[in-house]
């Protein structure tokens, strides 16, 4: 396991364990949580509490063939492939199925500045995307309209708060402006999800924008 400094906060991680977030922060958490003990175990305590609270409601009643109707949908669905987690990659396995394999799987699309991305495919209520950002390249200056999570998966990047590198997440939101650097040695793979665009201030990022949609 890396040596993970930087956690999701309570608020996400209840809200993963109770499924109200978009799909995109959930394979977010799910790839972190898959790589801190310390997340999980916060997860798993949630969804204990949420078990309680189940055996305490009421029932309801429900039609006597809602069994047997449930199992026949179940017999009537087509099988799916799921693809072979492949051990110590870079990827955790929650998002070897987001991209059909690992690194070498990803379709990747230049952005400028020598960085590239591949949008991955998700519910509509906020983007996930993977980052390929060189070692030593500079993001553009930005801040946020909304909420942002950025998971280091491979390498390192450093901005005016803090270093995050491989299991670190950085949690920005409207207060948050910063340009993150990707540090020299090996190229930064960061998993990124957000609800809302980012709010550049340059000139040159804020046309390229729409085409690149964050």
């Amino acid at each position: 396991m890396p040596d993970i400094n930087h956690h999701l906060n309570e608020k996400l991680l209840l809200g993963y364990a109770t499924g109200s977030l978009p799909e995109a922060f959930n394979l977010v958490i799910a790839t972190h949580v898959s790589l801190c003990d310390e997340c999980r175990a916060q997860v798993e305590s949630y969804e204990a509490l949420g078990g309680e609270v189940l055996q305490k409601c009421g029932t309801v009643d429900v039609s006597k063939d809602a069994l047997s109707a449930t199992l026949a949908k179940i017999d009537a669905g087509r099988d799916v492939e799921m693809p072979v987690p492949i051990s110590n990659g870079v990827f955790p396995t929650p998002l070897h199925g987001y991209v059909n394999g690992d690194l070498d799987a990803v379709h990747w699309r230049k952005i400028g500045g020598g960085v590239s991305q591949a949008i991955l495919k998700t519910s509509r209520t906020a983007t996930v995307r993977l980052l390929r950002i060189p070692a030593g390249t500079e993001l553009p200056d930005h801040g946020h309209r909304g909420t942002e999570m950025t998971l280091v998966l491979k390498g390192a990047f450093c901005d005016e708060h803090d270093r995050f590198a491989r299991g670190d997440i950085e949690i920005a939101d409207e207060d948050v402006q910063h340009t993150p650097i990707a540090e020299e040695g090996e190229d930064c793979i960061c998993l990124a999800a957000s609800d809302a665009p980012l709010r550049f201030t340059g000139l040159l990022p804020r046309i390229m924008q729409p085409f690149a949609r964050i």
